[in-house]
């Protein structure tokens, strides 16, 4: 018997519907029964192409970076290494609301259930980090950031963003501030926290603007 052919279109189609399933519904929701009526195949189709739900969810976390990673990989390095480092923010904002039930299962938001991840899927995306190193290594030889390790100084970058967007999803960030507002706050204070001048800042931020890819 020649094996089943993998079919990469339905592949990326049921790991999306698994996702939202797991965001809206819960662990309750996720079961290869649901998740093939949702698509309109078969439980068959979900084991030929993932092997069982572990190796689903594993699969979405890698997606989830993989699309973050294409995101990030977008921003191009320029002359202006601080408006860099903020264009990689609003990369990495704009990839998260473009897949807001990848973004929560990558980071835990939707509950995993049984479907155990191990430390090295958690390492997985990290990869995804080096753009924003490299840009914060770049900023600091320039002068505008203080001298200080570039993976720590990207980390904790990383860090507020992504509390801001996880807050953005649920909703919270609404009048008198809202999301924009906060966003293009939240990035001069780690440009000046990270040694920039603030008048510096507002002009890089202005490029960043500029720059800035439209959502999906």
């Amino acid at each position: 018997m020649s094996p089943r052919r993998i079919d990469p279109q339905l592949a990326t189609t049921l790991l999306e519907a698994a996702a939202r399933l797991l965001a809206e519904e819960g662990t309750a929701g996720l079961t290869t029964r649901r998740l093939a009526a949702a698509v309109g195949t078969s439980t068959t189709a979900v084991y030929t192409h993932f092997g069982g739900m572990d190796n689903l969810v594993r699969a979405m976390v890698h997606e989830g970076f993989a699309r973050l990673h294409r995101r990030m990989s977008t921003v191009r390095a320029t002359p202006d290494a601080v408006a860099d480092v903020m264009a990689l923010g609003y990369a990495y904002r704009a990839n998260s609301l473009d897949h807001p039930q990848l973004y929560q299962v990558m980071f835990g938001s939707a509950a995993l259930g049984g479907f155990a991840l191990a430390d090295g899927d958690r390492q997985h995306g990290k990869y995804t980090l080096q753009p924003l190193v490299d840009a914060v290594a770049r900023a600091t030889e320039q002068g505008r950031f203080r001298a200080g390790d570039p993976l720590l100084v990207a980390q904790n970058m990383w860090i507020a963003l992504h509390g801001l967007v996880s807050l953005e999803l649920g909703g919270y960030l609404i009048d008198p501030y809202d999301a924009d507002v906060c966003f293009e706050a939240q990035l001069r204070s780690l440009m000046v926290g990270a040694g920039d001048e603030y008048e510096a800042t507002a002009t890089s931020l202005a490029r960043a603007r500029r720059r800035r890819s439209p959502r999906t």
